[in-house]
């Protein structure tokens, strides 16, 4: 049986509109975005089946069984609901919503329903994540002691519901796989806000700080941190990941782009203090073998995949769509549809990466205070 999907928003959708059109899993592919032009650039280039002139057409449209939103963040909640009411399965970009309350919305949405919903968090189904994740399995990395989460980004001329947003807000990809790789949720947080942001970016949220930085205790013991800023900071673009175990580290990295650092106790006998380590740069493997075979080309992107020589140009190719998890997210949520199962990024756990977040901006305005995350 095949699904029918309709993807909310071609600005960022029109990348995973055209993964959703090669999947062997999907039948109708539908589209909708408030710009009518790009909306038709699209549907011909793609040979989409149905374009739409609202979202409410889409919920009253009885052939379409799942919806993915590519919208603006503060849409996120209602539209979520409004999907899942429908009777539709839904998958929505990050943060899941920007309140506690919204997120209980959501979890009651899909209890009532009983339709998938799906957090799609970029960073946990990246080369980096599925490199790590890999380590921990095989045990090398020992006992993890600590991990660290960053995100750095300058969201200026960004649309205007970006401006003066709450850095941790968005901190999922910072978060989001520290939860992951923990085998644990979030259960407290503290967080300090830093910096001075122009006066003009505090009206629209009532938030002062450029920078945040917390601290976050899971339920297994362990912590982590995250930092995340949005504005004025002169810093490249960057998603990192460090974990650190007794055994072996990893670190990403400096530049978004860099390959993580793996350093490793050696196994020699030292006469001084500590014990030598060994640090080297590792390139990341392309994971599109676990893909279908029609989706594999987009961890590397239209542009670097060669068809004619398919193994090379997926092997050499990197950093295309936040280091090619695109596709295996669409893969992730259209198999749990069709599995009858929950997607792994499901309301239970966007609700914890994304709840952390709004507990640890709820710290920094309340100078440092420790909060409990709720429970979804």
């Amino acid at each position: 049986m095949k699904i029918n999907i309709a993807v909310v928003g071609l600005g960022f959708g029109g990348a995973f509109a055209k993964i959703f059109r090669q999947h062997p899993d999907v039948g109708i592919v539908g589209v909708y975005d408030t710009n009518p032009a790009l909306m038709k650039e699209i549907a011909v280039n793609l040979n989409i089946d149905k374009t739409y002139t609202s979202f409410e057409e889409i919920l009253k449209d009885d052939e379409i069984d799942a919806v993915h939103l590519v919208t603006p963040i503060p849409l996120h909640e209602e539209q979520t609901v409004a999907v899942l009411e429908a009777g539709k399965h839904c998958a929505c970009t990050v943060p899941m919503a920007i309140s506690l309350e919204g997120i209980r919305r959501i979890t009651q949405a899909v209890k009532a329903s009983g339709k998938n919903y799906m957090m799609m968090e970029t960073t946990m189904y990246t080369y980096q994540y599925f490199y790590i994740r890999n380590m921990i399995d095989r045990g090398e990395l020992g006992c993890i002691q600590f991990m660290r989460g960053s995100h750095y980004q300058d969201m200026r001329g960004w649309p205007d519901y970006w401006m003066g947003l709450p850095p941790m807000y968005y901190g999922t990809h910072a978060i989001g796989p520290m939860v992951g790789l923990s085998g644990s949720r979030i259960k407290k947080v503290f967080c300090f806000g830093s910096g001075e942001m122009e006066a003009v970016l505090h009206k629209q949220y009532g938030n002062p700080f450029p920078v945040q930085s917390a601290l976050f205790e899971f339920e297994n013991g362990l912590k982590g941190e995250a930092t995340r800023s949005l504005f004025e900071v002169a810093r490249e673009y960057q998603e990192g990941l460090h974990i650190y175990g007794s055994k072996a580290s990893f670190e990403w990295g400096f530049k978004d782009k860099d390959d993580p650092y793996i350093t490793v106790f050696e196994d020699v006998e030292m006469k001084g203090r500590g014990k030598r380590v060994v640090s080297n740069t590792v390139e990341m493997p392309n994971y599109a073998d676990i893909l279908p075979e029609e989706i594999r080309r987009f961890t590397v992107g239209d542009d670097r995949f060669d068809p004619l020589d398919p193994v090379f140009s997926l092997s050499k190719g990197k950093g295309w769509g936040h280091h090619g998890s695109h596709p295996h997210m669409v893969h992730e949520f259209l198999r749990s549809i069709a599995e009858n199962r929950k997607p792994w990024i499901d309301e239970i756990l966007g609700g914890n990466i994304t709840a952390a977040g709004i507990c640890a901006h709820q710290s920094a305005m309340a100078g440092g205070a420790i909060i409990a995350i709720p429970v979804f």
